[in-house]
């Protein structure tokens, strides 16, 4: 019987010697070896008394081992959730918990601190580390390299990707066979991959774009990856030469635009450079252009989804949006309290639908009957517009909404603005409470190196495009913004820092520190 996902991604490759993985060392892991190899890791799970739908929790650092696990489980039937190497113990127990794991690959390092936990909650730990050592890896060597692929069908949950948990308790996204494989289609063929291509990889992998977009495109495409255990822009620059392709989030871009070495020759060879996981700003899309003579594409995903849009790979990559629609997948703008579909141009929520769109949360059927309409559209909690042409606008979370004296106000317009001013390289903007309006707005602002801001002159610039409500009462200067490990910045980390940056105030006070004229 067919496993639609290994057999598509995997199983096609069998026998073949030619390079699935270019490592730092200078040597190569074939597309045979590594299915050697994940066969041996699927023995392994099966002795150890897993089955198809039974899950395994893996925290450990990328290496072509921990990308052999994810193939292992597929073959096997068994779910697999990934999870951020940060995470501490406690937030693990959640995770092992709720997903009813019965098996914790960690590192060899963390075995100690993590073995009362997992056995606490029923479950057994072997360890993997990078090297390629850990109980696990030697349990490994001693198994047949073949193994017979559990059948599964395209419905059936591939893996468990937990979302953030910045409101509430996070939640468990069941990612289908044919979620994946869809999105790995479509994104292969718009993005015109196919097996000469060779990806420079530098993104994690327990996360939806470097494990199931970069990873699964390339298996698709049947390309390589040079496989990088980190983003470190030497590393980068160096292996930019060897690569036809790049998947990379804002920070590597900007990171790259500081290099000396990041010439139009360093990159004449390359096909594409894609950027996603947060927004990138507009200024940095029009630098990189300057400095390489490539636009970057901009995409729109997330964990529920995989890829939504695109920006097109023939045709205007335009800065500021995220492109159109893939082909298959629907995406409409909502009025967030009544769900009506608004006319074009208007802000408000964006739902989407498609193959690609996620079965629910793991045991949550309550927040998947909020999240996940009974005609397949999801609410992924985004906010944005569509414009003229139709390219997607993504103006903010709605949980990033700003009311202030009953007016809704979208930070991303107010960032739009404060990033173009002098000296500015970045901003957010939040809303904090106010003992008047509920919220009041303020902008937090990253100088560029060694420059100071005018913060009046930015003040009024504000004032001169920007209706009073939704001008910023107050603007600081911050040295940098705190991000996830994605890059995207964490606004709810800057909420909690300044949530009290108005309420011990006297009304007056906040008026005048507001710049009111």
């Amino acid at each position: 019987m067919p496993n639609p996902l290994y057999d598509r991604l995997f199983g096609r490759h069998a026998g073949r010697t030619t390079p699935f993985l270019h490592l730092p060392d200078g040597t190569a892991v074939s597309y045979a070896d590594f299915l050697s190899d994940a066969a041996r890791m699927a023995n392994v799970l099966v002795q150890r008394g897993l089955e198809p739908g039974d899950r395994i929790a893996a925290q450990v650092e990328k290496s072509p081992d921990a990308l052999a696990l994810y193939a292992a489980c597929v073959q096997s039937g068994i779910i697999f959730l990934p999870l951020n190497t940060a995470y501490t113990t406690e937030e693990l127990a959640y995770f092992v918990e709720d997903s009813g794991s019965q098996l914790v690959v960690c590192d060899s390092g963390k075995e100690a601190q993590l073995t009362d936990m997992a056995e606490a909650l029923g479950a057994s730990i072997m360890t993997l580390d990078a090297n390629g050592t850990g109980t696990f890896a030697e349990a490994a060597n001693t198994m047949p390299s073949t193994f017979a692929t559990a059948p599964r069908e395209t419905n059936d949950i591939a893996a468990l990707l937990y979302t953030s948990g910045t409101t509430g308790r996070s939640k468990g996204a069941m990612l289908t066979q044919g979620n994946l494989l869809s999105n790995a289609e479509t994104l292969v063929e718009c993005w015109r991959f196919d097996q000469d291509d060779v990806l420079l990889h530098a993104l994690p992998i327990f996360h939806t774009h470097g494990l199931f977009v970069a990873t699964n495109v390339v298996l698709m495409a049947g390309g390589s990856m040079i496989f990088l255990p980190k983003f470190d822009v030497d590393d980068i620059i160096g292996q930019l030469p060897a690569a036809t392709s790049m998947m990379g989030v804002p920070t590597f871009y900007t990171r790259l635009l500081d290099h000396p070495r990041l010439t139009p020759d360093l990159v004449a060879h390359m096909r594409l450079f894609t950027s996603g996981s947060a927004p990138l700003l507009s200024e940095t899309h029009v630098r990189f252009e300057k400095a390489t003579g490539h636009r970057i594409l901009e995409r729109y995903g997330m964990t529920e989804t995989n890829m939504n849009t695109s920006n097109p790979y023939e045709g205007e990559r335009r800065a500021g949006t995220v492109g159109f629609p893939l082909p298959g997948v629907e995406l409409k703008i909502t009025d967030p309290e009544t769900g009506e579909e608004l006319a074009q141009g208007q802000v408000g929520q964006i739902e989407v639908r498609g193959p690609n769109v996620f079965a629910g949360y793991w045991q949550m059927p309550e927040k998947t009957a909020a999240e996940l309409r009974d005609n397949g559209f999801f609410i992924t909690g985004d906010l944005g517009r569509i414009d003229e042409d139709g390219y997607v606008h993504i103006v903010g979370r709605n949980k990033d909404l700003i009311i202030s004296g009953g007016y809704n106000i979208y930070p991303k317009e107010i960032e739009l603005i404060l990033d173009e001013q002098p000296g500015v390289i970045e901003s957010a903007v939040i809303g904090v409470p106010h003992a008047d309006f509920g919220e009041s707005v303020v902008g937090l602002i990253v100088p560029k190196p060694g420059e100071t801001p005018d913060l009046e002159a930015i003040k009024s610039a504000v004032g001169n495009r920007l209706a009073r409500f939704k001008q910023p009462r107050k603007l600081l200067l911050l040295d940098d913004l705190p991000r996830n490990t994605m890059g995207k910045v964490q606004k709810n980390v800057l909420r909690d820092a300044y949530s009290k940056l108005f309420m011990d105030e006297p009304a007056a006070r906040q008026d005048v520190e507001a710049g009111s004229k």
